[in-house]
């Protein structure tokens, strides 16, 4: 038995009232969060200490939106989401601080990604259905896929969630109390895995079974031919807007409705890919094995090369890692990453020969003992095999 915490995401079908305030608080949560940042960043030029979340959120109650009525539609909006809102700004900064990532950089509006926060206040709160949520205020929201979310009434407690909205639709994610939670039996599983993650093939698996690339398909190709239609009309559009002087009202309207395309195509194709690494991951752990192995890509690396860049972002490595490690320690199955340096594909699984002269053409692996076997399929053999890895 243990307990943690484990998140859902749907779609929501909310009313026009609902959209019309979830627009507006993610549109003040993302002022409010660009607010914050170059208001530090003024105080830098000018000087003085770093503001914290916490007292900007004070300053701004009761030192600046007494004195600047015009500003008082952000009282409007669930403070909540607004405190949240600074406060993701904060550990920007911070993380920013603790050279753990970049500088932080502003939202923009319908390209970055901001979120209407909601938290749990009372037990009315986050009641969820079979078909419909509770959210604080906004009130009963629709679920467009039922039985998804777990409910309240088999005794799941949600934490608290966020809304978001991409391409003009709607998405509700929450975080929900997993209680009691039984761990898989160790008994019946099989023997480990190597997975030999590529360009050409998805995934090779020691074991024979082979995923195929599911951006060389005819149904992927086909969409992104669309996107890059729907590309070039929408750029065609803002050129004409910068020539035209009359009517500009309508080609702005067209602008937006292009625009909607172009994010339904992008949402599509991403959901496909997303799709696929869910149905992957599922496959490999339903046969059970005792462990899985995988390599430690360097995919910043990888990404350099500009002739194989976009090809390696569609693979989507490490959104592929990331499920994977989640779904092994809910099935109680280890799971091993090697080094990024150690020699999987020039390593002979026979003799342990080490061939240093092998190009990245040559996809059959032949070696001085006898051992002939397809590169990729060599090299799952030997992440299966290897002895010095670390538990993910």
């Amino acid at each position: 038995m243990m307990d943690l915490l484990k998140s859902f995401k749907t779609e929501i079908n909310p009313t026009p009232e609902q959209i019309t305030k979830i627009n507006k608080t993610i549109g003040t949560c993302r002022y409010l969060y660009n607010f914050y940042l170059s208001y530090n960043l003024k105080r830098y030029e000018q000087g003085e200490k770093f503001m914290s979340g916490k007292s900007f959120s004070v300053w701004l109650n009761n030192e600046y939106l007494p004195t600047h009525l015009e500003y008082s539609w952000i009282k409007e909006v669930s403070s909540k989401a607004t405190k949240h809102a600074v406060e993701c700004g904060c550990t920007a900064f911070t993380r920013f601080f603790k050279h753990q990532s970049g500088f932080p950089k502003f939202k923009k509006k319908d390209i970055s990604d901001v979120k209407m926060y909601f938290v749990k206040n009372n037990p009315k709160d986050c009641y969820c259905e079979r078909h419909r949520i509770n959210i604080p205020t906004l009130g009963w929201v629709r679920l467009k896929e039922k039985g998804y979310l777990p409910t309240t009434k088999d005794g799941w407690r949600i934490r608290s969630g966020a809304v978001s909205k991409k391409a003009g639709r709607y998405y509700v994610s929450v975080l929900v109390d997993v209680v009691d939670l039984q761990v898989k039996s160790k008994e019946d599983q099989t023997e480990g895995i190597g997975i030999d993650l590529g360009l050409k093939k998805f995934a090779v698996l020691s074991n024979g079974k082979i995923y195929k690339n599911i951006n060389k398909t005819s149904r992927i190709k086909k969409l992104e031919k669309q996107l890059r239609r729907a590309q070039r009309c929408l750029s065609r559009k803002y050129e004409n807007l910068k020539k035209m002087r009359k009517g500009e009202s309508a080609q702005r309207a067209n602008i937006q409705k292009q625009k909607l395309r172009v994010q339904k195509l992008h949402q599509r194709i991403n959901q496909i890919r997303t799709d696929y690494i869910n149905k992957t991951i599922a496959e490999m752990v339903k046969t059970k094995p005792s462990y899985i192995t995988i390599e430690d890509l360097n995919v910043k690396g990888m990404m350099k090369n500009r002739h194989l860049s976009k090809a390696v972002a569609s693979e989507k490595f490490y959104e592929f890692r990331e499920k994977l490690m989640k779904k092994c320690h809910e099935e109680g199955i280890e799971l091993r990453v090697v080094s990024r340096w150690y020699p999987s594909s020039r390593k002979c699984h026979s003799c342990g020969c080490i061939r240093k002269d092998l190009k990245l053409s040559d996809r059959i692996y032949r070696c001085s003992c006898g051992y002939i076997e397809d590169r990729d399929r060599n090299a799952a053999l030997n992440l299966k095999d290897a002895v010095t890895y670390e538990i993910a």
